[in-house]
């Protein structure tokens, strides 16, 4: 372990903070761009994170946009926004925690607990920069979840 988190954690933070930059780009809501990019490029990306995250962030999402053909959507959660935008960097934070809180409660893989992390209501949740959802203890959005409601 080097500094405050695993090598591993790290990665999957850089992962979330790859998928949150694409979405932002493509104006895509996150599960469009999960789904697109698919299993196989999510490990690629998490296995290789330490190796993305020393070249340039947009060069790397370019790279996956074109791969994955993702195309321009129409959710734009930045432009929609009345207050302070949480950066890419931020929401990748809350992602990670959030998937690394269903690999523990759910005994899940890293990449199926992201795609269900991805794909289930809380992601719209977090990705409404209007709610204070996403500053939520990690604890909270956690059991929202896991329970299926936000308490």
């Amino acid at each position: 372990m080097t500094g405050r988190e695993t090598r591993k954690e790290n990665d999957l933070f850089f992962t979330c903070s790859l998928i949150e930059y694409i979405a932002r780009k493509t104006q895509n809501k996150r599960a469009v761009v999960v789904n697109a990019l698919g299993k196989s490029s999510i490990s690629k990306i998490y296995e290789l994170a330490d190796i993305y995250h020393s070249d340039n962030i947009d060069r790397v999402s370019d790279d996956f946009i074109e791969y994955a053909h993702i195309t321009h959507g129409n959710f734009d959660n930045i432009s929609a926004a009345k207050y302070s935008i949480p950066s890419h960097w931020d929401i990748g934070k809350v992602y990670k925690r959030l998937i690394l809180g269903i690999v523990n409660a759910k005994e899940m893989d890293v990449i199926d607990a992201l795609f269900a992390a991805y794909n289930s209501f809380v992601s719209d949740k977090i990705d409404d920069y209007n709610s204070s959802f996403y500053y939520e203890a990690p604890q909270n959005i956690l059991n929202a979840y896991i329970y299926g409601e936000i308490e």
